[in-house]
């Protein structure tokens, strides 16, 4: 396997900062790597397995519905897609859903829905999006500059104009940036999850909400890594209580397969006409068919379940040695450590745990279906990782 480092090293874009392991296989909460040596998964793909490795139930919708058709244009009807749609409107309360292929892709619409509305309804001046410090929406270039952290900007510039960051948190200066800029939408995270895992307080999105609403604006919710089952409730803003004008989601949508939507109800629904936004890939009958699986089985008794999980993981590493914060909801969890977070994944991956890191803190994102006994073997080598 050291001919696979070696041909990823001289072929592939040196874009990621790989960990020292070549992934061959896996199963449930379980993945393997070359040497047939076994890791607890607290990563999830980044949150996209929702329901862990060759999840049987999704395996099998996808083998069966690519055998009868892999790909169609969307100039034609298919039943995944369609069913897949209709899914999403009756479990959030929107109308209407583009598909496409990505976070990102899922923000560009967003992104594009948020111009028309302020060009259609309060005028072509209201071209401006507030989104948050600390925020991450993408890496495409409008996204990028939706995206609050400099320290993505700086090898990019000129941004992409049309954006405007506010203190998370702090609805009096979200109010003086509205005051100051024309704007047509505001685009919040529940969770700033790239940013470290930060939760903004139920009260502040509420006061988002309340402005939008004030101000004619559309509300947009960021659910790419906190949707589909991630917090504990079907998507994040739902902790809250506000109901958004656009959801925008990914990662666990799919269950492993690419797959964005952005969910249009409320001031959005009807912005887009034929013809104003489109994705050669979006709505893909195989990826549609695994994302029913995932959804279907989001029910309030599993969502519950993944909460409970949640609680739990907190309440042990809450306090530990070598553990001073805990942050998140759900099993989207963010933990400061003593030690660098670098360190406390290599020690973890040394002994069998895969987690991930976000800024300076360790990052759970396991599968959403994680075998108890094997979340707390994770969590007790965790612990005793951040003690020595």
């Amino acid at each position: 396997m050291d001919n696979i480092k070696q041909l990823d090293q001289t072929y592939i874009a040196p874009t990621y900062a790989r960990f020292p392991v070549v992934l061959t296989g896996g199963h449930g909460s379980v993945l393997t790597d070359e040497a047939g040596k076994e890791y607890i998964d607290l990563g999830s793909g980044i949150g996209v397995n929702a329901f862990g490795a060759c999840d049987e139930v999704w395996q099998k919708a996808v083998c069966e519905q690519a055998a009868k058709l892999q790909h169609t244009s969307n100039l034609y009807y298919t039943e995944p897609c369609a069913r897949l749609a209709a899914m999403l409107c009756e479990r959030t309360g929107m109308q209407q859903v583009f598909f496409c292929n990505s976070g990102a892709e899922a923000n560009e619409c967003a992104i594009k829905v948020a111009r028309k509305y302020g060009a259609e309804h309060l005028g072509p001046e209201h071209t401006t999006i507030l989104t948050l410090k600390g925020s991450f929406h993408g890496r495409t270039l409008a996204t990028l500059a939706a995206t609050g952290q400099e320290v993505f900007h700086k090898d990019f510039l000129p941004l992409t104009p049309g954006f405007v960051y506010a203190e998370p948190g702090n609805l009096a200066d979200v109010e003086k940036q509205l005051d100051a800029n024309p704007c047509c939408a505001i685009l919040f995270e529940a969770i700033q999850g790239e940013g470290g895992v930060i939760p903004l307080e139920p009260a502040f999105i509420q006061g988002l909400a309340k402005l939008a609403q004030e101000r004619g604006l559309l509300l947009m919710a960021d659910e790419v890594q906190t949707g589909n089952g991630r917090t504990g409730k079907l998507f994040g803003y739902m902790h809250s209580g506000v109901q958004p004008d656009v959801v925008t989601t990914a990662k666990g949508l799919g269950g492993g397969l690419p797959l964005g939507a952005a969910i249009l109800g409320g001031k959005a629904a009807g912005v887009l006409v034929p013809g104003s936004h489109g994705s050669t890939f979006g709505g893909n009958p195989v990826c549609c068919a695994g994302a029913l699986t995932i959804l279907e089985r989001l029910d309030e008794a599993f969502l519950a379940q993944v909460a409970a999980k949640g609680d739990w993981v907190r309440s042990q590493l809450e306090g530990a040695p070598g553990i001073k914060t805990v942050t998140g909801t759900g099993l989207m969890l963010g933990i400061e450590t003593e030690k660098d977070a670098g360190e406390v994944l290599a020690a973890c991956q040394a002994r069998g745990v895969l987690p991930l890191r976000a800024k300076n803190k360790v990052r759970l994102l396991p599968p959403l279906n994680i075998p108890q006994d094997l979340l707390a073997q994770a969590v007790q080598i965790l612990k005793e990782v951040c003690a020595e």
